[in-house]
């Protein structure tokens, strides 16, 4: 019997010995023969199934834990007590004796002091513009508000999903979309007794989502669809406590504890830029004043507020995330040959009726091409009919298109214009004292090409001279109604905002690439579509022909900025929404 123990205990020495060499090398962690309050637990991590609930579960008997760190891939993880006696208690009743390493097979220790923090953490108190106000119902009328949605037969035709049961008031969150039908409100309205939360929050909110979680359910991490609600989302969590994650791209994390009765309002870049999401799990890691403790979840409801964005577009600072921003990825050779069908051979279709539509340069334009000095040279890149040159005797102006039929017109007109592609225009560098872009780079496929054109445009510009470039903007409703939506009757006599194209109707472009139709003097629903030209009257010779697809990219708030700004030999002179568009005005400065 000694000597089966003896065996045993050589045999667990061994196996510890040879998971702190591989460990050893993997982390430069040196082990300690002597206790400190610093266990590596050398065969269990987060690769084989090791949780930190589990550690904290098992662990915390034999005395406070400041912190359990847990590598991803790693089958190591490492155990911090907040002193020496609890960890060597730990460690001598639970070193090749607890049996929660994988298969169910003993853990075996290793003491060290070296400092155990996490190479891959980045981890944040909390997202910007998240709040938590606890406390924002008594306990009465916590039992009143689950009472009302668990026990009442009024509220008992709840929809049944994987994780939860789910009760919709205002509008239907259809989960297929991710989104909510604007046009089909609800019977059922957001309860009266919601009400004395709403002195919490900055919006009047008019949809609200109720989740029923039982313990070990939770919800997939995700970020509400930001077209499809206006400002912040706001939840109150009754019932349990329950711990909420929280990440984002660049590797920042964080895991808040939402109590039981408390209001979480996420707001700005925690609304926009970070998914949140609810492990399923039945206990929760809690840090507190004496380090962590394990908190068992129970039944939790969740009632979250929202407010629908009635235009179903976003303007958010937010573009990774945003759906009203995520654009086809187009690469540079399907994009130019999309650009050659439905922007070169679209125009010279259109060049007649296009060019009856187009009469006299928007002021601002006009303002900029006649600041020039006597003498100066200006270009107008992409110039169409010409309209915006030929306004001054004082400076040299050419135009530029790769429209033959716009360019037709121009000579029509007696001004100086060439066939060229934007991207390659045939004069020497530093020729130009200024120069124009009007409605040009949104007709480009891709973004190198977007930031070649400007790349031409400062090549071309002698140091001191300026350039003015006008974009689609994707927000047409911004400050008022653009001229392009009040060309609609229906736009020009309503107030409110003007809802987004909700078309279905795609083409296919390229191989994997279908562009949505846009609808007419409708706000824009993406930041890619193709924009019907119609002919009217004697331009129609084929009625089967009277339909044109323009390619667009519109632009987002600052995205014309930042391509400007990605160049460093140009200062930012101006930059401004006008009818519709992005425009900036830049300085070439060496």
């Amino acid at each position: 019997m000694l000597e089966t123990s003896k065996s045993s205990i050589k045999k667990c020495i061994k196996k510890q010995q040879r998971c702190q060499a591989i460990i050893g090398k993997d982390a430069n962690i040196v082990f300690s023969d002597q206790p400190t309050n610093n266990i590596v637990i050398c065969n269990a991590g987060l690769s084989n199934g090791l949780t930190p609930e589990q550690v904290i579960e098992n662990f915390t008997q034999y005395g406070p834990i400041s912190a359990v760190h847990m590598l991803p891939g790693k089958s190591y993880c490492y155990l911090i007590f907040q002193n020496i006696y609890d960890a060597e208690h730990a460690y001598n009743s639970c070193n090749g004796i607890l049996n929660l390493a994988q298969d169910k097979k003993p853990l075996y220790l290793g003491y060290t002091n070296s400092t155990l923090t996490s190479p891959t953490s980045n981890s944040f108190d909390k997202p910007p513009g998240l709040k938590i106000i606890e406390n924002v119902l008594t306990a009465d009328e916590e039992t009143s508000f689950l009472n009302f949605i668990l026990n009442d037969p009024e509220n008992n035709e709840h929809q049944q999903l994987k994780h939860r049961f789910v009760k919709h008031f205002g509008y239907e969150f259809k989960y297929e979309i991710n989104n909510v039908d604007r046009n089909s409100p609800l019977k059922e309205t957001i309860p009266s007794h919601c009400e004395k939360l709403f002195k919490f929050m900055n919006i009047t909110p008019d949809q609200l989502t109720v989740n029923c979680y039982n313990p070990g359910q939770g919800i997939p991490a995700h970020v509400d669809t930001h077209s499809a609600f206006e400002g912040p989302i706001i939840s109150l969590s009754l019932g349990s406590d329950v711990v909420m994650e929280f990440k984002h791209d660049d590797g920042r994390s964080c895991s808040v504890l939402l109590p039981r009765r408390s209001l979480t309002i996420m707001d700005g870049e925690s609304r926009y830029d970070w998914t949140h999401g609810i492990t399923p799990r039945k206990l929760d890691v809690i840090k507190g004043m004496n380090g962590l403790t394990i908190n068992k979840r129970d039944v939790r409801v969740s009632y979250t507020f929202r407010k629908v964005n009635m235009s179903g577009v976003c303007t958010c600072n937010y573009p990774s995330k945003c759906d009203s921003r995520k654009n086809i990825e187009i690469n540079d050779e399907d994009a130019r040959k999309l650009e050659d069908i439905h922007v070169q051979q679209v125009y010279n279709n259109i060049a007649s009726h296009f060019s009856d539509t187009r009469h006299t340069p928007w002021p601002n334009v006009l303002e900029f091409v006649q600041s020039f000095d006597l003498g100066s040279v200006v270009l107008d890149i992409g110039c169409g009919n010409g309209k915006n040159i030929g306004h001054t005797i004082t400076n040299f102006e050419i135009g530029c298109d790769n429209s033959i039929g716009l360019l037709s017109l121009c000579r029509e007109r007696n001004l100086e214009a060439l066939a060229c592609n934007c991207l390659q225009v045939p004069f020497k560098d530093s020729i130009a004292d200024g120069i124009l872009s009007i409605a040009v780079i949104h007709h480009l496929g891709s973004e190198s090409r977007r930031l070649q054109a400007i790349a031409e445009i400062i090549r071309l510009l002698r140091v001191g001279g300026k350039a003015l470039i006008y974009v689609w903007a994707k927000d047409q409703n911004r400050n008022e109604k653009s001229s392009y939506l009040k060309q609609d009757r229906k736009n020009r006599k309503s107030t409110s905002c003007v809802q987004a194209s909700n078309t279905t109707k795609k083409v296919n472009v390229g191989e994997n690439i279908a562009l949505a139709v846009h609808t007419n003097r409708k706000q824009f629903a993406e930041q890619d579509m193709l924009v019907p030209w119609k002919l009217k009257g004697t331009e129609i010779e084929n009625k089967n022909e009277s339909e044109f697809l323009r390619f667009y990219h519109v632009f987002q708030d600052q995205e014309l900025l930042l391509l400007v700004e990605s160049f460093k030999n140009v200062n930012i002179l101006k930059y401004y929404y006008d009818q519709g568009n992005w425009c900036v005005i830049f300085e070439k400065i060496n």
